[in-house]
Parts: C-alpha cells; structure tokens; sequence
C-alpha cells in the first residue's frame, strides 16, 4: 500500500534529507583586488546540496520528499521553492536559529569557492524526520553534510536503521572533502557502509580512500591501467538482473560515446581515480567518482572501473553541478537499473547546471534536453518500474543483513567538458 505522502502516477519515491540554504551568488566582474572595493553581480537564491538534489530529481520526474530544518523567518519561502518543481517539503521551523548561508564565489573559469554557515541544518534532530517518512519510499538519499556534526548525524542515522530494517535501499553523497578529514578515519565509511551508491568526486574519494592525495592510493587491480572508456559489460555487476538498454552497444543517447571522446581528444581519467573507486566499492553496492571536467568513473565489485565521459558545456557556474549529475544519475537508474546509462544521464544534466547560474534547474530546461521517454523506461505498460535488485542485494551483503532474501528496492562538477571557446 503507498505511504502517506504516495502521489498518482506509479513514479518511485525518494525521501531526500539534508541541507535547505539561502545562496549568496557572487560573481566578480574583474579580477578581485585585495583591501578594495570589487565591482560584481550579487544574487540570492535558495540551495542547500541536499535539497539542491530534491529540485533536481523532481525536476526529472521522480516523487521526490524532503524533510530538512530551515528558520522560521523564510520556511515558507524554503517550501514554496521547493514545490515549485514538485518536491513535497516537510521542513520544521526553527523558532530560534536561521536558515543556514552559503556565500558562492564564482571564479573565471566557473569553479567556486564557498563560505558557509549552516545555521538552522545543525539542529536538525530525530523527531523532525520522523520513521513514518519512508512509508512508500523506493530509496533513501543523503548527503554528507548530515553526518559531520552530532545533531543532524542522530537524525541521518536513525532514518539509516529504518531503512535497513525496512529493507529500502538508500544513496549516498559525501559532499565535502573537508568536512570528511574531519571525521575520525572510517567513521563515515561505517555509517553508510552498504548504501547502493555513492557518489564521492576526487578529493572525497581521496579521504575515504584513506590517501593524503589521489596518487596515493594503489590497487593492485587498477594500479597502472586506466579505466576502460564506453559502456560496461553487465553480466555479473550489481545491475546484472535489470534490463541493461543497449548494453554492449552505443552509449546513452545524447552523450559523448567513445568515438567521439577520442576525436575531442578526452583522456581518460588517471588511474588513481579508478582505482578509488574500485576499493570503495567494498563498501557500496556502485561507486561514481565525479572528475569535473574529466568526466567520471563508475566502479561496480568484480568489475572494470569505466569512463563516464564528459559533456561539452559552456561553463558558467559550477555550484550545484554534482547535485544535477546525482540526480540525474538516481532517476535514471531507479526507471531502467541501468547503472551506465545513468551515469551517462548524470553527465548530460551536469551540462545543464552548468550553463545557467544557480544550483537548481532553470524551469524544464532538463525534462526538454531529455524528453520524458528517454528519462524513464517503464515495465508493464508503465505500471512498474524496474528495481535495482542485484545492487540493492549487493548493498545489504555489505550491511551484514542476515534475514535471507532482498526486499523492493549522490564540490567539483562531474561529466562537463567545457566547451572551447
């Protein structure tokens, strides 16, 4: 029977929980002088990575709940953003702190620098993110802004056990390297240890990967030997029991395949990153490692690592890039299990973000990029969608689950080559 919150249409539910922020859009007009006044375009806008996702998904056409903790003062500024691209926001008021901020400060070539205060999402607790809310959920998303401080953590962790014992499989998203040197060395692998996904870029690879730098990390498996561009061989992978569209032939459509990232020139990615990837699935049922310009790395146990390549792009803010590419990425995966073409669809999206400011879509820029056919590929006349078992019952071996059998079943920007000017 469907949750509480289930909306007609059969589209999967994902509950996202995480980080609702008031941007601060920075975009200097000249190079910045020190001690000076710096003439630049300043704008606000609503963020936050996790509820950046929530935009995004529902955006591409999944059911998509968020549940986060905004200030009383602009909550429902906060929630009415939100639904205006379908996502349903439970956010709790808070009576006494604000909604967290986040100045962007955008440089030449369209990466970021963020200041941030995360105000209101520190005190996040249990109660506001309630066991009730996976009623009907097909997935769990978080990020890792909900695991570095104690009071979000208790939240994230408490909707992590709920998830296990209801046998819904959850996705994860580190979300900052600095916030995740921080932590004490494989706590956060702990906490997410069995999530179906996750979606580290370099640097966060890099620290769960437990190397001072990428180049450090050895695996004898990878070690010397770069990620085979071009789609996957599936038998045997995590997606081996869903239907793999056009497994074995062209890349998804719309995306840079193999002969065409050769013509561009595109290297492949080093092979520390896959590499990384490829230790980190010992803990996550898939891996993506986000490489911005160079694309990304999906890793699956028992299988080569492979280049996702990257999409031309003209680049004109990166912030929320990596939020575009995951959520493209789940409503893909979550319509066909094929985890290739989602990744390929994650890159394409990025492409998006990147040429508008802001980290949420820009009205139904995607959906029109895509058409609904190629976003989602429906069962049974579209009553059902397909399930990622083989990832999900990959997922609950690492999570130790001993009751025998599966039930139903996220910086640097990743995928976008920047257009040549």
């Amino acid at each position: 029977m469907p949750g509480p919150h289930a909306r007609p249409g059969g589209r999967p539910r994902v509950l996202v929980c995480g980080d609702v922020v008031n941007d601060v859009l920075v975009e200097p007009l000249a190079p910045l002088t020190g001690g000076e006044d710096n003439p630049a375009v300043i704008r606000a806008r609503p963020g936050g990575s996790a509820a950046n996702q929530a935009a995004w998904m529902a955006n591409l056409g999944l059911d998509v709940v968020f549940a986060g903790r905004a200030g009383a003062g602009d909550v429902d500024f906060h929630r009415r953003e939100l639904s205006r691209f379908g996502v349903l926001p439970l956010l709790a008021a808070d009576p006494s702190a604000a909604t967290g901020s986040i100045v962007v400060l955008t440089g030449p070539d369209g990466d970021r620098t963020m200041i941030t205060d995360r105000g209101a999402n520190l005190r996040l607790t249990a109660a506001d993110v309630p066991a009730s809310l996976l009623d009907g959920a097909a997935l769990l998303h978080l990020t890792g802004y909900s695991f570095f401080e104690p009071g979000p953590r208790e939240a994230a962790l408490a909707l992590l056990t709920e998830a296990r014992a209801r046998g819904v499989p959850f996705t994860i998203d580190p979300g900052s390297a600095a916030f995740l040197a921080r932590l004490e060395p494989g706590a956060f692998l702990s906490w997410t240890r069995g999530a179906a996904v996750c979606f580290p870029n370099r640097d966060e690879a890099a620290v769960l990967t437990g190397a001072s730098t990428p180049a450090a990390v050895s695996d004898p498996a990878t070690a010397g030997t770069p990620a085979t561009t071009g789609t996957p061989a599936t038998t045997g992978t995590p997606a081996a029991a869903v239907t793999q569209a056009g497994a074995g032939g062209p890349p998804h459509a719309g995306v840079v395949g193999p002969a065409e990232a050769a013509e561009a020139a595109h290297p492949p990615p080093a092979p520390d990153s896959a590499a990384m990837a490829r230790r980190l699935t010992a803990h996550y049922g898939a891996v993506v490692v986000k490489l911005g310009a160079a694309g990304a790395v999906l890793a699956t146990a028992g299988s080569p690592p492979v280049t996702i390549p990257a999409r031309p792009a003209g680049v004109r803010d990166t912030t929320g890039a990596g939020d575009a590419f995951c959520a493209a990425f789940l409503a893909t995966w979550l319509g066909t299990g094929d985890l290739y073409a989602a990744a390929a669809s994650g890159a394409e999206t990025a492409a998006v973000a990147v040429s508008v400011p802001g980290g949420r879509p820009q009205g139904l820029l995607s959906v029109l990029l895509f058409g609904w056919p190629n976003i989602f590929a429906l069962n049974h006349g579209g009553r059902a969608w397909l399930s990622p078992a083989a990832v999900t019952r990959r997922g609950a071996q690492l999570q130790g689950d001993r009751r025998g059998g599966v039930t139903r079943r996220q910086r640097p920007y990743a995928g976008v080559r920047q257009q040549p000017s």
